[in-house]
């Protein structure tokens, strides 16, 4: 794998990717933080060696290199999920790669169910910690150890100091941030009644298809991260009405433009 990651990231570079000091990766109708950036390099993702390719169709599928808020990043518009038929060390491959080009700190946002019911649609949740039910870890492979620590202390994956920060952003610009528990299921299929209700039992706030595998990895780095759910929907088990993927997408926009604050505005204190 090591081979394989600085193919991509040696690609990268020749194409002017050149030390980038964050990675954000963007989430289900999320992209337009783009708008905000200035571009210097873009490369659609079956162009990068050994880079798996997305598969889903709100999900764009490019690495873009640039500046913003005066810092050097990079950010993938679109991410990979075990549900697309990928493993583990496939999902969070680009996070390695990443890594290899020089990114200090990892900011991820992803679109997510609401389960504690005092968060609504439209909203967001800053993730203060997670349960991995996606029955498998990026860790769990032959020759770990040769990239970073195979036992990986989890007892605070996101970054204290980032989280705090944007808490304060979200304070200082009137934005309601929540603060929760994240629960990573495998997918793609929405859940069922007892479903929500067992994830509410366990102790989640908010339900989605991705994020953890790669906050795993950017422990296993040591990379600093912190993740945000825009909250697309309310999973009330007693109230549940059929899923629409539209409105989830309406959701995730209606949201973003303060998702986008959090980022920028942290960004320019890192």
């Amino acid at each position: 794998m090591t081979k394989y990651i600085e193919q991509a990231a040696d690609y990268l570079k020749q194409r002017g990717f050149e030390n980038p000091e964050v990675g954000i990766i963007l989430g289900t109708g999320l992209g337009k933080l783009i708008e905000n950036l200035e571009v210097e390099a873009e490369i659609s993702y079956n162009h990068i060696p050994n880079f798996p390719t997305a598969t889903v169709e709100f999900h764009k599928g490019k690495l873009i290199y640039g500046s913003l808020e005066g810092k050097k990043v990079v950010v993938m518009q679109g991410r990979f999920h075990v549900y697309e038929g990928y493993s583990l060390s496939d999902v969070t491959f680009p996070v390695r790669v990443m890594h290899l080009l020089g990114i200090k700190h990892l900011l991820v946002s992803n679109a997510s169910g609401a389960i504690n019911l005092n968060f609504k649609k439209g909203e967001i949740m800053l993730i203060d910690d997670h349960i991995n039910l996606q029955g498998d870890s990026p860790l769990a492979f032959r020759g770990v150890e040769k990239m970073g620590e195979r036992f990986v202390d989890m007892s605070a994956p996101y970054n204290a100091e980032m989280n705090k920060k944007m808490e304060q952003i979200a304070s200082a610009n009137n934005i309601k941030l929540h603060k929760g528990v994240y629960a990573s299921v495998v997918g793609p299929q929405l859940e069922t009644r007892a479903e929500y209700r067992y994830l509410k039992i366990i102790g989640a706030d908010a339900v989605g298809m991705s994020t953890v595998p790669e906050v795993i990895v950017a422990n296993h780095l040591g990379i600093p991260v912190s993740a945000v759910s825009v909250l697309t929907d309310e999973c009330d088990p007693d109230n549940l009405e059929p899923v629409n993927i539209e409105e989830i997408i309406a959701m995730a926009a209606k949201a973003e433009p303060d998702m986008i604050t959090l980022f920028t505005e942290l960004i320019k204190q890192l």
